[in-house]
């Protein structure tokens, strides 16, 4: 099973959610971490784009960064161990989060996608907007995408969500399937992407 995680508590009710009513013990879970891609670096003078500032400037900068990820990333990893699972993180590197999860269906062979939502974006969802409902409605047909509110699935079908103002490029589906690990321990292990690899 597959969880798209992020900063919101939603992102915790979705993978305990997953960890309760899917996922076995020994069982593999699978986290999807998308972070914005670095354009501009913070310096003395303000905001500056990233060609225009030291590789060194650019290097602490996005250490910083995959600090931030990893602490954040970390209460996930922990619930899964706890849980006695196995745990694996892909990490994508995009500004457009649905977009992103959509070419990684594909890439990874995604059947189950489980995904949170808070209270107020609902209403957003049922009207075909915000981050998850171009994915609910993009999907391939052989990914089950579950929404999780405050615990509980959404009980919200395709056909009630309207279409995505940006379909899913066809083409852009085919990309690479490269990828780089930068962690790897008996229970849990991570996987880098960038927008380039999918």
């Amino acid at each position: 099973v597959y969880v798209a995680v992020g900063k919101g508590d939603s992102s915790m009710d979705a993978l305990s959610w997953a960890l309760k009513r899917v996922a076995r013990p020994s069982s593999f879970v699978y986290l999807i971490h998308v972070f914005p891609e670095v354009h501009h670096i913070p310096t003395p003078l303000g905001m500056l784009p990233k060609n225009q500032v030291t590789p060194q400037q650019v290097e602490t900068y996005m250490s910083q960064e995959r600090s931030k990820r990893t602490k954040l990333l970390q209460k996930y990893l922990s619930l899964c161990l706890n849980s006695k699972v196995q745990v694996d993180t892909f990490l994508v590197e995009s500004d457009l989060v649905p977009k992103a999860i959509l070419e990684l269906i594909p890439v990874l062979h995604i059947r189950r996608l489980i995904m949170g939502t808070s209270k107020s974006s609902i209403r957003m969802l049922k009207k075909g907007s915000g981050k998850i409902a171009p994915v609910l409605k993009d999907a391939p047909a052989y990914c089950e995408v579950k929404i999780i509110c405050e615990g509980q699935e959404v009980r919200t079908t395709i056909d009630e969500v309207a279409p995505s103002i940006s379909p899913l490029n066809q083409e852009e589906e085919k990309g690479g399937k490269d990828m780089d690990k930068d962690q790897n321990t008996d229970m849990a292990s991570c996987n880098c992407f960038s927008r380039k690899c999918i």
